[in-house]
């Protein structure tokens, strides 16, 4: 039999050490100083888009890029990534994030500053509609990650995690008593006049 696998969806991971309580901090005393937006978030804090020269996010917004350019070498893309905007999201127990995509960009993240394993999970659905009007009886036992129909990925601090901004995503609730914070991202594509 021949096997071959198309159409992957890559998620990309990396951990990285910075100050992640200089960060936690400052998000923190935004989340005091500013009611924040309410977008896909219930039950937590959404800053308004960062100025990603802003001092204290200076390592993080280095690291994202450097990411960023590895993952344009592993996809073979062309021209440079463009940090489109940048925010900070604060879970309080209970807090989590709808089910949404990141529309005019290419690749979205998400960095984890603080976080417990119970601070909920970024859970990310099979993009492929076909898969989901079929639902076969499978075997009883763990399945290969290629049947997965999601994924949930632990927030673990330093580790930044990048994917296709078209990739359907949310975050479980906070169960945990602690706060979780992370910096979002999305990531556009320069443009060069022909």
């Amino acid at each position: 039999m021949i096997k071959e696998q198309f159409f992957p969806t890559t998620i990309y991971a990396k951990d990285i050490k910075i100050d992640n309580d200089l960060l936690t901090n400052c998000i923190v005393d935004m989340s005091k100083k500013d009611k924040g937006l309410k977008k896909t978030n219930m039950n937590g804090w959404h800053s308004k888009n960062l100025d990603p020269s802003y001092t204290e996010f200076n390592s993080l917004v280095n690291e994202l890029y450097a990411m960023q350019n590895e993952i344009y070498q592993e996809e073979c893309l062309d021209n440079k990534p463009i940090l489109g905007n940048l925010w900070a999201n604060l879970n309080p127990p209970g807090g989590y994030n709808r089910p949404h995509v990141h529309p005019n960009a290419l690749w979205s993240g998400v960095y984890y500053v603080k976080a417990t394993p119970d601070s909920g999970k970024l859970v990310c659905g099979d993009p492929r509609p076909g898969v989901q009007i079929n639902m076969p009886v499978m075997k009883k036992g763990k399945l290969p990650r290629h049947l997965w129909r999601e994924c949930h990925l632990a927030p673990i601090p330093g580790r930044i995690i990048m994917f296709p901004a078209w990739l359907l995503h949310g975050v479980e609730p906070n169960e945990s008593n602690d706060i979780r914070v992370s910096v979002s991202f999305n990531f556009i594509q320069e443009i060069k006049n022909v």
